[in-house]
């Protein structure tokens, strides 16, 4: 039947050379609906908790993304009339940012003070280039002793001061709101610069990492894709020599990922970064189904077969094991679907796509197009069998040895998993090369950060705020994350009501305590919120029926471990005081640090039926319960010894090596099916014992499994270089777990089929 479709494929090789650049033409043209998510909620699925609580806060507030600019004097003095000037100007061209809903400075911060009965709320800079020596440090003794400023907008040695936009994006945007707010606010630091060269700006904010996210992809497709193009067709010439099998593998490569690409676009699927490297998995995927086709063709032409007959004879031993490895390949990209995170399940769909693509180019377009073009063998070339051949010998005399040195191998390795840790920093999912990688880390270092947890801290009752006993009880609560290490900042309405009891009576210092009466409280409110200009309201801070209101905690850059400690240790702390006020925490912090621990769980369930599910395949494909048994070790041991070896160096796995296991499982199996399915030919149709058989496969497939091998390491090696760190770390430990896997298949399989299939 195979032979029957391959000399098929030849008699109508013109009409399959056409069809097949037709498909891919019209798959293609979905290119150019691809577009990329520029907001960070895109990891989150919709049903997520934690998305949802945020959600729920943000409509009862206003919304919480921003960009901050943190400035920095080279003089380390932020009381100057030229630093404040500089600050006032960034602060008045700053409302013109596109979406943007308040801003916060040093400048237009409403300070209250008492004149006679009268409360005055003005700006506390005013006229910077006016101001005296005294005048300025009256503004700075009352800037580092605002518990609202310190650590938000200015520092504690106020050397550094920050200018705080925030951001009303639209619920359904285009999606070129982002870049357009931060080439805006670019622009704006660029002339802050230019007009201030003695001031160094930094650019951070939810909104900038957010553009980030897309930076950093286009950056990497850009980069990563082109220099994986010329590994690969640079090791594709040194190990075919042959231009002619060089160029049909780069074409169906090219072909592959304009499919899944094409694809995706008519699917509507999104760009994020972990789907943007897409293109460099199916390149080096798409290369595996190539070799195995060309190195046996061009075997055959060396032992003197007729390029027709040659191409006939490889596509009759590798059309099934290509077909089962590329089913193997597709169900486990196709298990990343169970992601927590929906990048990562684009991920695997567009790779499941360009595997089934490489697959159908393969044994079509291929062997049609090796019929046409002009192949020439190179028998310098069998050169490399012959030490294959050497190396079948050393492990069918050393197989005892093998077998139980690669057991201890294993098991030695596999006992660092635990020395893994769930755990991650989102800020560390950009390297430091990357721009608002180091300009957040500045600014954590010397002003404030962005990990933050908001509470909706409320009684339930109409105007309940300004209950004496509500705001004790969140006062209280404040004061105690004060006290606890890692923590910046803290934002509450409590700070707000001191300052106004005290302005209401003359400034007195004593007077700096929260109301002791409700109608007391209410009164200064309205009064303060009447005298408050447009766009510096409290609806940041109180809900409509003024019966809740958020409190919002600042952090240093913790680990999302470090986060949710603090995170329970607050809840343990208001069910135990305050059980009245329960309230969870949420932010955009809180859900990064749970989307790694709910991932990993999601992708173990989908891990596991995808084992399952290739464990079926390959006893029915394979014929033998005994072989597809004997088939589980070397495909489970690579990604246990990939992650026992990431324990013993590094330990911590964050969102980006969640789903290794599932992304490498259906990669290992390949090797494993090409090596038995030769294997198990040379026992059936050649009748050779278990010792023959093996050095048969190392003699059929060996070289092909060691090129694809060496191309697919080199290929996620390459993704190690992204500035996206989810994308290098799962590049570098894919790679170390493809390398395992061969290391498996050539000294632990032969060894453990010599000892298991003797009969």
């Amino acid at each position: 039947m195979v032979k029957s479709y391959a000399e098929w494929v030849l008699r109508w090789r013109y009409f399959v050379l056409l069809a097949c650049v037709v498909m891919v033409g019209v798959a293609a043209s979905g290119v150019p609906s691809l577009a990329f998510k520029t907001d960070y909620r895109v990891f989150f699925s919709k049903d997520n908790p934690q998305l949802q609580a945020f959600e729920q806060l943000q409509n009862t507030y206003t919304k919480t993304d921003n960009v901050l600019f943190v400035l920095a004097p080279k003089d380390s003095r932020v009381f100057t009339p030229a630093t404040l000037e500089a600050v006032r100007w960034l602060t008045e061209q700053s409302w013109q940012t596109p979406y943007s809903l308040r801003v916060d400075s040093l400048t237009n911060y409403q300070h209250t003070r008492a004149e006679g009965d009268d409360l005055i709320v003005a700006d506390l800079v005013e006229n910077p280039a006016t101001l005296t020596r005294e005048q300025l440090q009256n503004i700075h003794d009352i800037a580092v002793n605002e518990p609202l400023l310190l650590h938000r907008l200015i520092s504690p040695d106020a050397r550094v001061t920050g200018v705080n936009i925030t951001i009303q994006l639209p619920d359904q945007g285009s999606g070129k709101e982002v870049p357009e707010i931060a080439a805006y606010a670019r622009d704006l630091v660029r002339q802050v610069q230019d007009q201030h060269p003695d001031i160094d700006v930094y650019l951070t904010g939810m909104v900038i990492m957010n553009n980030t996210f897309p930076e950093v992809s286009l950056g990497d497709m850009r980069t990563l894709i082109p220099i994986m193009f010329a590994i690969v067709l640079l090791m594709l010439m040194l190990l075919l020599r042959s231009l002619p099998a060089m160029l049909g593998t780069f074409l169906v490569i090219v072909f592959s990922i304009l499919t899944a690409m094409g694809l995706a676009g008519w699917m509507g699927i999104p760009m994020t970064p972990p789907s943007a490297s897409s293109p460099t998995i199916i390149l080096t995927l798409a290369v595996a189904d190539c070799v195995h086709v060309l190195v046996t063709f061009l075997h055959g032409m060396r032992k003197g077969m007729d390029r027709q007959a040659a191409i006939v004879e490889s596509l009759r031993i590798n059309i099934q094991p290509i077909f089962l490895t590329s089913l193997t390949t597709i169900i486990g990209f196709m298990s990343m679907n169970f992601s927590d995170a929906p990048p990562f399940r684009d991920l695997g769909n567009i790779v499941a796509m360009g595997v089934g693509a490489a697959f159908i180019y393969s044994v079509t377009f291929l062997p049609a197009l090796m019929s046409v073009l002009p192949v020439r063998v190179n028998p310098a070339a069998a050169k490399s069998t012959r030490t294959v051949d050497k190396f079948a010998d050393f492990v069918v005399a050393r197989h005892n040895i093998l077998f139980w040195g690669m057991g201890i191998v294993v098991i030695v390795l596999v006992s660092f998993i635990p020395r893994n840790e769930l755990n991650d920093e989102f800020v560390k999912y950009f390297d430091k090369t990357i721009d608002f990688r180091n300009a957040t880390e500045f600014a954590t270092k010397n002003l404030t950060g962005i990990y933050t947890i908001d509470y909706s801290l409320g009684n339930g009752a109409s105007g309940g705020i300004n209950e004496p006993k509500f705001l004790r009880e969140v006062d209280a609560f404040a004061n105690w994350y004060r006290q606890q290490e890692r923590v910046l900042h803290v934002n509450t309405l409590t700070d707000t009501m001191r300052r106004l009891n005290k302005s209401m009576h003359a400034d007195d210092p004593d007077w700096y305590r929260l109301p002791e009466q409700r109608e007391l409280a209410a009164q200064y409110l309205l009064l303060y919120e009447m005298s408050l200009p447009y766009g510096l309201d409290l609806n940041n801070q109180i809900d409509i029926n003024k019966s809740a209101t958020r409190l919002t905690v600042t952090l240093e850059n913790v680990s999302s471990n470090e986060l949710l400690a603090i995170k329970k240790k607050a809840e343990d702390w208001l069910v135990e005081n305050t059980p009245q006020l329960q309230s969870s925490g949420a932010s955009p912090s809180v859900m990064f640090a749970y989307i790694g621990q709910r991932n990993i769980r999601s992708m173990i369930t989908g891990t596991s039926i995808a084992l399952v599910l290739i464990s079926l395949i390959l006893i029915f494909a394979l014929r033998s319960l005994k072989i597809g048994l004997i088939s589980l070790l070397p495909n489970l041991a690579p990604a246990a010894m990939g992650f026992g070896l990431w324990g013993l160096l590094n330990g911590q796995v964050g969102l980006g090596l969640s789903i290794v296991m599932g992304l490498t499982l259906g990669i290992v199996v390949d090797d494993t099916v090409h090596f038995l399915s030769k294997y198990l030919r040379a026992r059936r149709e050649q009748g050779l014992d278990a010792a023959d058989a093996v050095r048969y496969a190392f003699h059929t497939v060996g070289i092909a499994l060691l090129v694809t091998t060496v191309v697919l390491v080199a290929g996620f090696l390459v993704l190690t270089q992204s500035g996206f760190k989810m994308n290098s770390d799962m590049g570098l430990l894919t790679a170390v777990t493809i390398s395992l896997a061969l290391m498996a298949d050539f000294l632990l399989l032969p060894a453990l089929l010599m000892k298991a299939d003797r009969k």
